[in-house]
């Protein structure tokens, strides 16, 4: 079931960009993004809410609201808002497939963060991907 999940996602997020870099011919990035994260708030909520989540919502333990938080500002804010700008003046190729990376960096702190074993044929494998990436957009 996994795989449909990670296809469903790889489409959606190898459409988006194309949506993302036509707004941003005619607003800033900052706007993009406020009205990108407000769509998607108001349709989680509203998912949420009506598959009455809301109990699991209210027992979230404090630590937790920490780490989300964290998170939050790391994936939602910061990278995103950075994605944005890199959109708004860059090539939406060389844009998506440098940002494809990020893997490499998740692949590598987990090992050090939750003692995630990696064989050598996954790390090897991680880091050719990462720089035929790298590779392609510089191109």
């Amino acid at each position: 079931m996994f795989l449909i999940y990670a296809f469903i996602g790889i489409v959606c997020l190898g459409i988006a960009p194309l949506f993302g870099k036509m707004a941003l011919n005619s607003v800033s990035p900052v706007t993009v993004f406020v009205l990108r994260t407000s769509i998607a708030a108001l349709l989680c909520s509203t998912w949420y809410i009506a598959s009455r989540g809301f109990q699991e919502f209210m027992q979230v333990p404090f630590s937790v609201w920490c780490i989300i938080t964290v998170e939050a500002v790391l994936a939602a804010l910061l990278g995103d808002l950075a994605y944005f700008y890199a959109l708004e003046s860059g090539n939406v190729n060389k844009v998506t497939l440098l940002m494809a990376c990020t893997p490499l960096i998740t692949v590598m702190l987990s090992f050090f963060v939750f003692h995630e074993c990696l064989s050598m044929q996954q790390f090897f494998g991680a880091l050719f991907i990462t720089v035929g990436i790298c590779l392609l957009s510089l191109r």
